[in-house]
């Protein structure tokens, strides 16, 4: 019953209670600690735990897809749409390549901008005067 209304509450509930746990004596949180670890509680990554309450805002609980932004390995579960999956996949395969043709512009743009500030400074150094010392000879 208690339970019950604190899920109700969800995540903010029982930070709330965790916290005042904590703050009556640290053993109690602790325990408030064990008993959500032991329930399920604190798996954010679930959108549900064992008992059916709404427990965290991160949607259904799938994983990244593996894409940018998203960790290397995980692949988006099926949406149950084929068609929507197929289209899904197409688009992506398509920003993936597009990301490594700008990822590739930017480095030919990085060199070009290097070879021109060398060129530029090889130049200069072509057209300095050399400095006359004090015996008509060329210092280096």
């Amino acid at each position: 019953m208690l339970l019950g209304k604190i899920d109700e509450y969800g995540k903010i509930g029982w930070l709330t209670v965790t916290i005042l746990a904590f703050w009556l004596a640290w053993p109690v949180g602790l325990m408030v600690l064990a008993y959500l670890a032991g329930s399920g509680r604190l798996r954010v990554w679930r959108a549900e735990f064992p008992a059916g309450g709404a427990w965290c805002n991160f949607g259904t609980g799938r994983q990244g897809n593996g894409r940018a932004g998203a960790w290397p390995g995980f692949k988006s579960a099926s949406s149950g749409n084929q068609a929507f999956d197929d289209y899904r996949e197409q688009t992506l395969r398509g920003l993936e390549e597009e990301q490594r043709e700008f990822q590739a512009f930017l480095e030919r743009l990085r060199k070009a901008r290097d070879k021109a500030e060398f060129d530029a400074f090889m130049a200069e150094r072509r057209q300095r005067p050399t400095d006359l010392d004090q015996s008509g000879s060329a210092s280096a």
